[in-house]
């Protein structure tokens, strides 16, 4: 069976006025797509087919791994955000950030820094290591599975997510997904 598009959480307008439907009709609608895409060509008639994708994901690599991990990356990033998200968490996940960074404050400040410091394109995430949450970054389209951790949330930090919006200023799209889109209720689910 092929590898299809999965439906945004929301509307394309949901995320308004910090991300744009003009945005998401391009990086949902023709960057995600083609990754989409791609990994159908790049899977018929191999061993692939029929595979899940996070088979593919852990035995992949080269462009076969990249646009397979983007599609599951992008479909991550999607959840991670809702409208009239952000703020602090609430409940277990606040006990789990306040345990792991000592405040939300100190969480904010290193997921920023992450997202902020990624050379280039990439990711930055919230993580579950098996020793407590953590914050790691990610270039291109490398992912935390691949390092044995298990992703809570992330903000996609390569140009075609932001620019439209915020042009080059990455910093501006990283504390408006903090403080507007960030979705508490995907890491509690993800927690479970």
């Amino acid at each position: 069976m092929a590898f299809e598009l999965p439906a945004l959480p929301y509307a394309l307008d949901a995320l308004a006025p910090h991300i744009s439907q003009e945005t998401l009709e391009f990086h949902y609608g023709k960057h995600h797509q083609t990754y989409v895409t791609n990994l159908n060509n790049l899977t018929a008639g191999t061993d692939h087919e029929g595979a899940t994708l996070d088979d593919v994901i852990m035995a992949a690599d080269g462009g076969l791994f990249n646009n397979a991990a983007q599609v599951w990356n992008h479909t991550f990033y999607w959840n991670s955000m809702k409208p009239g998200g952000g703020g602090a968490p609430s409940g277990e996940v606040a006990d789990r950030v306040n345990a792991a960074f000592g405040s939300y404050d100190g969480f904010a400040t290193k997921f920023a820094e992450a997202a902020t410091t990624q050379f280039g394109s990439g990711w930055a995430w919230l993580v579950d290591a098996g020793s407590g949450l953590e914050i790691m970054k990610t270039g291109n389209a490398d992912l935390p599975m691949k390092h044995g951790a298990k992703a809570l949330l992330t903000i996609d930090v390569w140009e075609h997510a932001y620019y439209i919006d915020f042009r080059n200023a990455r910093p501006n799209y990283i504390k408006t997904y903090l403080e507007h889109l960030l979705n508490w209720d995907f890491v509690a689910a993800n927690l479970d």
